[in-house]
């Protein structure tokens, strides 16, 4: 049955957090912290004189290569950066789709999903088989699951954006739609120095706690199907989603946080978006119903310019 949108705004749904769940992400993050991360970056061409262009990437948690760009103004010096991660199974857009927030005044760093479409690699050691995409890949040990990596790349992409002249490393922060918004709020989890984070219509807040709610999960497809065909695998996968679980990480989230929600009818994913933002224990928190079910990847949006630009471009280190 549809949740009311009175019943949503003060929704909390179950909290799953194992009883080893505090210590788990930063024993990771702390493990994430010593792996080196080999930082380069090229000049890309981009025929916009007001914008500098540049190919850049480092190395993935546990195997890989993260490859993005970065697009910043023309003047190098330091300035308030958005780092953007991609929704699932989409390259990164072109830099011109990022042009309006250079035209701001800020760095946008954006970068592909490990291993897939784009051009971001994964040579992590997964354990076992998966099925068709990613999200079951390693799913029986947290340790090894494929989205945990992918949360310790984004906070990666927070090491890397301190190495960039271009980047004023206090006034950072990251952004993204479905799973970026995701990654968005996973890395404002683990690290403290995101100073914002905006999850547009965020995936993985809410698994649920069987193979039948998480089929309607978005993207979580794959993962149902997946277990039909192996009913005692299920109760470890779910496990391991409660790891990744953003309505389990919420309330580590310190920073101003913009969410969207998309209001479509009949979807199953509100309560657990709407759960999430509840749970965060940031003052500076907003959720916006007025955006659109699928934003465009760079998020030039009028609630979203005035939002970063109120936190970020007020903010001086």
């Amino acid at each position: 049955m549809e949740m009311p949108l009175e019943q949503l705004r003060v929704c909390l749904l179950p909290q799953r957090a194992e009883h080893d769940f505090d210590s788990f992400w930063p024993a990771l993050a702390a493990r994430n912290a010593k792996q080196p991360l080999n930082p380069a970056a090229e000049p890309a061409p981009f025929r916009v004189a007001e914008a500098h262009v540049e190919k850049v990437s480092f190395d993935a948690f546990d195997g890989g290569r993260i490859v993005g760009w970065s697009i910043a103004p023309a003047k190098m010096k330091p300035y308030p950066t958005l780092i953007f991660f991609q929704d699932y199974a989409r390259p990164r857009p072109a830099p011109a789709e990022y042009l309006a927030w250079t035209l701001l005044g800020f760095t946008c760093l954006a970068f592909d999903t490990r291993g897939q479409y784009g051009e971001s690699s994964d040579s992590a050691d997964y354990g076992t088989g998966r099925g068709p995409g990613w999200l079951t890949s390693g799913l029986a040990r947290p340790e090894s699951y494929y989205l945990v990596r992918c949360y310790l790349d984004a906070v990666r992409a927070l090491d890397f954006a301190a190495t960039c002249m271009e980047v004023d490393a206090k006034r950072v922060g990251v952004a993204g739609v479905g799973q970026g918004g995701a990654f968005a709020l996973a890395a404002a989890s683990i690290d403290a120095r995101a100073a914002l984070c905006v999850g547009a219509v965020p995936a993985f807040c809410h698994f649920g706690d069987n193979t039948g709610e998480l089929r309607g999960r978005r993207y979580c497809g794959e993962i149902a199907d997946w277990l039909d065909d192996r009913p005692a695998e299920a109760p470890a996968a779910l496990r391991t989603l409660s790891y990744v679980e953003l309505n389990n990480l919420a309330p580590r989230i310190n920073c101003p946080t913009l969410l969207t929600a998309g209001l479509r009818p009949g979807d199953p994913s509100l309560p657990g978006i709407f759960s999430t933002a509840n749970r965060l224990p940031a003052r500076d928190k907003l959720i916006d119903l007025s955006m659109p079910a699928q934003p465009t990847p760079a998020l030039v949006a009028e609630p979203v310019i005035a939002f970063v630009r109120r936190i970020l471009q007020q903010k001086r280190g």
